[in-house]
């Protein structure tokens, strides 16, 4: 089939249920029942997984209303450090494709791949290599919108969902929008959706061909006119590289999941040295280092606990974080506990540039700083598997 997304350079990227997938992609026994991620009966919900949406649950509705709506749902607390961790991993992904990312919120993003093309290939194989290395990496599935400009790439994702990708040309830009509800444009809410009812406007199509004049007079100069461009799909097509006002990129993570519970120090070991490789290699093509090394574990009865080191030198050096992660593995003195997951994140990040690191007397000239960047280049010519470690080379991946 021939692939039509070439002149489709903007991508919307949206995470499927979001908060619901991280809150139990450890858990597959719930993956096919009812979710409600939220507070306590008193609260509201954050999230709800598509199980549960069919009963009529979504965001902000009441907890109290949600579990009388769906009474067999499974109710869990919200864990932001797991949310915030797993929407950063997230956006590096985008980074390492596109320098043009545009954060919207911790679980969405629109990004410009026009420059990425001679090296990825077709906007579509880029959506297709992002949802494939989110699901790999994460765990979760996102779904991606691609077409020519920002609003239509997001209407295109919520019509993905879940798990899919829609590309939208600009030649069949008018065909996919107008005849939606006016309630699918972005921006209108239930009340400007009345209010272009009233105008006897229910389609994107009876807003196009309406007079923009006739828009602003019932809606207002500067909202009719956005509607009107809206309506054509010819609204922004620049991507406003910014990082949202969470911060995403104050860390960069790894975690996985063992495909059986373990209690194998050297299979924890292979896994953690894996891990920080991954890591310091996202931050060394971010040109980051970082001070403070932070090992996450999980047994096989779901307890999580965490453990941090700060180092006296900011660093990107493999090496040196499995060395710290290593240690603080060890020093929580296991006696054949079963785990489940591990992972490694790097925090307190600053541009690589100003880091000033004390030599050391009798050191050699080049070390395992040179060696990193090495790989790296290897990795970049001949792929990601071109160079590993030889410890990474006994048993299997988890």
């Amino acid at each position: 089939m021939k692939d039509r997304s070439w002149d489709c350079p903007i991508l919307h990227v949206d995470m499927d249920a979001f908060f619901a997938s991280v809150a139990i992609r450890d858990r597959p026994e719930l993956a096919d029942v009812p979710v409600i991620v939220g507070g306590g009966n008193r609260g509201v919900v954050l999230a709800a997984n598509y199980p549960a949406r069919k009963y009529g649950v979504h965001s902000a509705l009441p907890m109290t209303r949600a579990r009388r709506m769906c009474p067999d749902a499974v109710v869990l607390s919200p864990d932001y450090t797991d949310f915030d961790g797993v929407s950063s991993s997230v956006m590096e992904i985008f980074r390492e494709v596109t320098p043009l990312v545009e954060a919207v919120s911790l679980d969405e993003a629109f990004l410009d791949v026009s420059g990425a093309t001679r090296r990825l290939g077709s906007p579509l194989s880029i959506a297709e290599h992002i949802r494939a290395r989110v699901a790999d990496e994460q765990r979760i599935t996102c779904s991606v919108g691609v077409a020519g400009t920002v609003s239509v790439a997001k209407l295109a994702s919520r019509r993905a969902k879940p798990d899919g990708v829609l590309v939208v040309p600009p030649r069949e830009v008018t065909r996919f929008l107008h005849p939606l509800d006016v309630g699918e444009l972005w921006g209108v809410g239930e009340k400007t959706r009345e209010q272009l009812h009233r105008l006897g406007l229910r389609t994107v199509g009876d807003v196009a061909h309406t007079p923009v004049a006739t828009l602003q007079r019932g809606l207002g100069a500067a909202l009719g006119g956005q509607l009107h461009h809206l309506a054509w799909g010819t609204d922004r097509r620049v991507v406003a590289a910014r990082r949202g006002t969470h911060e995403p990129d104050k860390s960069m993570g790894a975690d996985e999941t063992f495909g059986r519970d373990t209690d194998d120090r050297a299979v924890v070991m292979r896994e953690l040295l894996r891990l920080s490789a991954k890591v310091t290699r996202r931050m060394r093509t971010a040109g980051v280092a970082g001070r403070t090394v932070t090992l996450r574990v999980r047994f096989a009865d779901f307890t999580t606990i965490t453990r941090s080191r700060t180092l006296g030198d900011a660093t990107d050096v493999t090496g040196e974080v499995h060395a710290t992660a290593a240690g603080l593995f060890d020093a929580l003195g296991l006696q054949r506990a079963r785990i489940r997951l591990v992972g490694v994140r790097v925090e307190g990040l600053v541009p690589r540039g100003q880091v000033q690191r004390q030599l050391v007397l009798g050191a050699r000239e080049r070390g395992w700083e040179e060696a990193d960047r090495a790989t790296d280049a290897a990795a970049l010519r001949f792929g990601g598997g071109a160079v590993r470690r030889a410890t990474l080379l006994i048993g299997d991946r988890p």
